[in-house]
């Protein structure tokens, strides 16, 4: 009996100690190929969509730039918005799921403004400038399908990288943090690629074979996301939501206005504020003492529960949660600097209108698709990260016979001073083509392509793409590095905020310089036949607002003070002074 109860116990010994048989590294690529099938959609219609607005829609360049601008700024803002929802109320799967479905209406229905013939205006010659601009109901369609697509997106971003992670972490713990490693190696990698088949494949398709194919790809694509999600339901971790953390900072500032008549005294102590339980962190800094009064424990009997919880959170926060808010807070200014730089990469529709009247051809039979020319943008970025960190930091260390590599902030400038001179040399591209358009008497006809190689564009693409490389990467390693590690989701948040910030920036730039410049009947800077307009600059005002957020981040930094790692540098290097004495 003995022996039959041992071996019943080794039967099912296993089956005790996996406890949770879901999850694991058999979701992960569900997981990845769903969001990569979903920006390789939603990215292959962005660089040709102002053709398709401008040709198929009859809109102005700057209606259909405004369209795109205010899409793309919807775009980057609603994963935040997905992202607290799914961490306080609904879940990260529920999330996703619904970003799948809605997003695939949003590109079917885009799709059938291609097939049906009444969701367009009449087609026309542009001209004679006698076009039928679009109807108000064939605009809702259009917009319409344009809004699911962001709102599906947002729902798809904003819980998909942290799912996955929720994959590894309840699935199997001993190998969890190598995977998890793993995990966002292979996550980037497949955004990037998705990034450059869509900017490549899918645009190329659309100027070869028409829209109707080139918008019906994307969505065979966004079906494909949705089913590759859906498929390993049965093995997803399904955790229940959450408090979320901007809840957490919204409660200060709720509970510092409630306690704004307490007065702070200048002799502190511990039994005063409340602590998180667990918390090395007792008593909060003096920098913005008005939020220490959210912490601050005024009756113990009625302000905390007997386990030492706060009975009313909304009246009484943690300490950590002060100072995390404050951390947040000071990192705002320099979180400003990067908007403009965001405001020159958000001028994707100018790029394709400037190509398309230049010569493409790199053979007499094959010419790049005007809309394709990003993907210089999307090399630069990672053949720079590649020599930075294999080639130039290790090069540059062993010289200096220490660890060497530029700051963060020192990334930072050096990243908008890159997007001044993208701006500077996309100014002086445009000045040539259109000199050489109205000497070649074809300035009257905006789709009249120049006696000139598209090549030229090619500095703007290289340096956009180091002042990507430079600024936006250093920008996140920024956040991460100055905020809490209990802070990483709004750390990611931030950089989409700025993104979406910038697009409404932009927006409001564009149509003020339109307005400006059409005052008294003046043809104006961005008119929609490019040669009319000077469009050199409205990039030379561009590049002008870029060294003035360049100047404008210096007095940033100098107000910011020592980054943490310029800190414990400079403690490291006094610890090593003092040794040596």
């Amino acid at each position: 009996m003995g022996t039959h109860s041992e071996e019943k116990n080794m039967i099912t010994e296993p089956l005790l100690i996996n406890k949770n048989p879901k999850g694991g590294l058999r979701t992960l690529p569900f997981i990845i190929a769903n969001e990569a099938f979903e920006r390789m959609a939603s990215m292959g219609l962005m660089p040709n969509m102002i053709l398709y607005l401008c040709g198929e829609y009859n809109m102005e360049t700057t209606a259909g730039t405004n369209v795109l601008l205010i899409w793309t700024a919807a775009t980057n803002f609603l994963p935040i918005i997905g992202a607290f929802l799914a961490d306080s109320c609904v879940g990260r799967y529920p999330m996703i799921g619904f970003g799948c479905i809605t997003c695939l209406l949003g590109v079917v229905l885009l799709w059938l403004t291609t097939i049906l013939s009444q969701a367009q205006p009449p087609a026309c010659d542009q001209l004679r400038n006698d076009c039928e601009s679009a109807t108000w109901p064939q605009l809702m369609l259009l917009y319409s399908a344009l809004g699911l697509m962001s709102l599906g997106g947002g729902g798809i971003r904003s819980s998909s990288l942290a799912f996955g992670a929720e994959q590894l972490e309840k699935g199997d713990e001993t190998k969890s943090k190598g995977a998890l490693q793993s995990y966002f190696s292979w996550y980037y990698v497949s955004v990037l690629a998705s990034s450059m088949v869509a900017v490549t494949c899918i645009v190329y398709i659309q100027d070869n074979l028409g829209w109707k194919v080139g918008f019906g790809v994307p969505a065979v694509i966004t079906l494909l996301s949705a089913l590759s999600f859906f498929l390993a339901s049965p093995f997803y971790v399904q955790s229940k939501a959450n408090t979320s953390l901007l809840t957490g900072l919204i409660q200060v500032l709720v509970a510092s206005y409630k306690n704004r008549h307490i007065k702070l005294s200048s002799q502190t102590t511990e039994e005063m504020y409340h602590p998180r339980k667990g918390s090395m962190l007792l008593v909060p800094s003096e920098n913005l003492r008005c939020l220490n009064k959210a912490c601050i424990i005024k009756h113990p009997g009625q302000d905390l529960t007997p386990d030492r919880r706060a009975s009313n959170p909304w009246s009484l926060c943690t300490v950590d949660q002060v100072e995390e808010l404050k951390a947040l807070i000071k990192v705002l200014p320099l979180w400003s600097t990067g908007i403009m730089i965001a405001v020159t990469i958000s001028q994707s529709s100018f790029p394709v209108l400037q190509a398309s009247t230049m010569d493409r051809h790199i053979t007499p039979n094959f010419e790049i698709p005007s809309g394709s020319f990003g993907i210089f943008t999307i090399i630069t970025v990672i053949l720079w990260i590649g020599f930075y960190d294999r080639i130039l930091l290790p090069i540059a260390s062993k010289i200096r016979g220490k660890p060497c590599q530029l700051s963060l902030k020192q990334r930072m400038g050096i990243g908008l001073l890159f997007s001044t001179a993208s701006m500077a040399a996309w100014a002086i591209t445009e000045t040539v083509r259109r000199n050489i358009a109205i000497n070649e008497g074809i300035s009257d006809d905006p789709r009249a392509v120049v006696k000139m190689s598209a090549m030229w564009v090619l500095p703007y693409h290289v340096l956009s793409g180091l002042a990507m490389a430079f600024n936006m990467i250093g920008q996140i390693e920024f956040y991460y590095s100055e905020l809490p590690r209990s802070m990483s989701s709004i750390a990611s948040a931030l950089h989409g905020l700025g993104m979406s910030v910038a697009s409404l920036v932009a927006s409001f730039i564009m149509n003020a310089v339109d307005e400006i410049t059409k005052r008294g009947g003046k043809e104006g800077w961005i008119p929609s036949n490019i040669n009319k307009g000077r469009y050199d600059y409205y990039y030379w005002l561009l590049a002008g607002l870029n060294m003035a957020s360049f100047i404008y981040f210096l007095a940033c930094c100098k107000a910011y003070g020592p980054c943490r790692e310029e800190a414990s540098e400079a403690l490291d290097e006094k610890d090593g002074m003092e040794e040596e004495c």
